[in-house]
């Protein structure tokens, strides 16, 4: 499956990390200019270390990606951790980064594409547009990680919900023990 990760400004670094960690060897990583000082507030790695986790990077800035037009064949998006700026942009048609144009491309040709905000609590507004883009074709998947899987570290709340996303995306994984 070639997936692309999208790397936004909210908090939450950790789960595009572990999701690249774990996806199959098809990834491509764009990440945002606030997604950029994200790693620097919350990770121990580099944006270098974490691009290196992908096939290709490409800058945001860059709407001549081959993955900005619908004829190239990517799989699915996930942005993660997905801001409401970016939510909103792409919930209202706006693609004017490489991000919010992928977003684009992955609704437009009815591709799996996943979002995955971080923030708390949330305005009608943010539901709305969340509800816009539950219309559209995406799946919203809020980073809510849940405790019947008796969460020991921070890392273990980081995989339930990359294992949600896994899962969303329709691929087997490791990262939690599924409820019996």
């Amino acid at each position: 499956m070639r997936v692309v990760v999208a790397v936004t400004g909210a908090s939450g670094i950790d789960y595009a990390v572990t999701l690249l960690k774990t996806l199959g060897e098809e990834k491509t990583l764009i990440v945002s200019e606030h997604g950029r000082r994200l790693i620097e507030i919350e990770s121990a790695l580099s944006l270098d270390e974490i691009g290196a986790m992908a096939n290709v990077r490409y800058d945001d800035n860059d709407l001549e990606a081959a993955i900005s037009s619908g004829s190239n064949e990517f799989d699915a998006m996930v942005i993660v951790p997905c801001s409401m700026s970016t939510l909103s942009k792409v919930a209202c048609g706006i693609a004017d980064t490489l991000i919010t144009r992928t977003a684009s491309v992955a609704l437009k040709e009815d591709r799996k594409f996943i979002l995955v905000p971080r923030e708390t609590p949330l305005s009608k507004i943010h539901i709305d547009n969340m509800s816009k883009l539950k219309d559209a074709g995406a799946v919203i998947l809020p980073a809510m990680p849940a405790f019947y899987t008796k969460p020991k570290t921070i890392q273990d709340m980081v995989n339930f919900i990359t294992g949600k996303i896994m899962e969303s995306l329709g691929l087997d994984h490791q990262l939690y023990e599924k409820w019996e």
